[in-house]
């Protein structure tokens, strides 16, 4: 049997050898992560500025978010595009030195071992962004289409390499003094332009084709999207002017108002995508997916709280609230749900593209196990339902429960995508 229709558009123009290693590596780091949250859950009540803090939190936006894009995105952009890969030694290049990077950065943070090896860390990452930067925008100068969802990942792509040069700069800046103020002034801008310019963009521009697609939704609005495109670039542009400008705090709603309206946006369009949809039952991947939209407002929302309520001192507790809302929060929900939709074909493609017309085979849906996934979510939202419950009210017993319950899900994450590799061909 031929893949769901929802599937079908997706044709391989890459190899999977390009794309796996990126999925694998993605969900070891997903488990390397919880494993770090578990053992340090009392960090929530310490300064953000912490040396395990700041492992976990690269750990998730390098090694679980970026790793997870950058395999997925070498599988999409042709679909996109409607072009191919511009080179696959590229991909090979970029994950070689991101793979190699990210584990040398993460122990150099969790040591806070300020020279050599949070500095070859982050060169090696800083290279193997490169390559997939070159990789992406020749992919998209050579393809024939250049719609609006090109320029989401392209602008994107861009904003990545902004980051982690950036973070580059601030690593060095420890010994060398590069910037007039020691490296946590900067902390936030840094943080931001790898959230806003990098995760949120990409996954808008990249979830406004697919979660319609999956749903099997003709619905589509360029207008909306141009619009979104231009409200989260000019909330990160603004937001980075009023930083250098060190503006008041109130000017930063400027930047908030943007946001807000951008993902409201998203919002709207995700919404009107499923009411149009043909497939009217809709399956727990794309039900995560949906829920990672909503909890794309959560962080903003805290961000208002920290801005309109809260006095200075309590800010920094808060600020723990808001960066796990946004790496554990929509950042693996949606990374939780696309994985296997995307992840069952590709394997599937690789054993049974040459079999699809010559008997019934599964479809791509059937080569993991339901019931695992189902257990997975309910860990997962329990997990973190309790851990930011556990945050608001410092309750050690909540962290504890909901770090447990955030590992279970990644353990049984990881067991899933390992049933999808290790499938073998067979007829039913």
């Amino acid at each position: 049997m031929i893949p769901l229709s929802g599937t079908s558009n997706l044709q391989q123009t890459t190899s999977y050898k390009v794309v796996l290693p990126f999925y694998v590596y993605a969900s070891i780091c997903f488990l390397v992560s919880s494993v770090l949250l578990l053992l340090n859950v009392e960090i929530v009540q310490q300064h953000y500025f912490h040396p395990h803090t700041l492992a976990i939190v690269h750990t998730m936006a390098l090694g679980w978010g970026t790793m997870m894009i950058f395999g997925a995105s070498y599988q999409l952009l042709p679909v996109l595009i409607e072009g191919k890969l511009d080179s696959n030694l590229l991909a090979y290049i970029s994950f070689g030195f991101t793979a190699i990077g990210i584990p040398i950065l993460i122990l150099g943070f969790y040591l806070f071992h300020t020279g050599w090896m949070l500095q070859l860390g982050a060169i090696f990452v800083n290279i193997g962004v490169v390559f997939y930067l070159v990789n992406v925008l020749s992919s998209i100068y050579e393809s024939s289409k250049h719609d609006i969802h090109a320029w989401f990942i392209g602008t994107a792509t861009i904003w990545l390499f902004s980051t982690t040069f950036f973070g580059l700069l601030l690593v060095f800046n420890f010994s060398k003094s590069l910037f007039p103020d020691n490296s946590v002034a900067y902390l936030s801008l840094h943080a931001h332009l790898g959230i806003i310019g990098w995760f949120l963009l990409l996954i808008m521009g990249v979830g406004s084709r697919l979660i319609p697609m999956f749903l099997i939704s003709k619905y589509t609005n360029t207008k909306i999207l141009w619009w979104i495109f231009f409200l989260i670039n000019s909330s990160l542009v603004s937001f980075i002017l009023l930083f250098l400008l060190n503006a008041k705090s109130s000017f930063y709603y400027i930047s908030l108002a943007l946001a807000l309206l951008g993902i409201g946006l998203f919002a709207y369009y995700i919404r009107m995508a499923h009411l149009v949809r043909i497939r009217k039952n809709v399956d727990e991947q794309m039900k995560i997916s949906i829920i990672s939209v909503g909890q794309m407002l959560l962080p903003l929302l805290i961000l208002l709280i920290i801005l309109l309520v809260l006095p200075a001192n309590k800010h920094v507790q808060i600020a723990m609230l808001y960066g796990f809302c946004i790496f554990f929060g929509w950042i693996t929900a949606i990374i939780l749900g696309m994985t296997f939709k995307t992840l069952p074909f590709i394997v599937w493609n690789k054993v049974y593209h040459k079999k699809a017309y010559s008997g019934k085979t599964p479809v791509p849906k059937e080569l993991f196990n339901e019931n695992v996934f189902h257990n997975m979510f309910l860990a997962y939202l329990s997990g973190f339902i309790l851990f930011i419950s556990g945050i608001i009210i410092l309750n050690t017993i909540l962290l504890r429960i909901g770090a447990i319950l955030l590992l279970l899900s990644a353990v049984l994450y990881v067991y899933n995508v390992a049933i999808i590799l290790l499938h073998k061909p067979k007829k039913i």
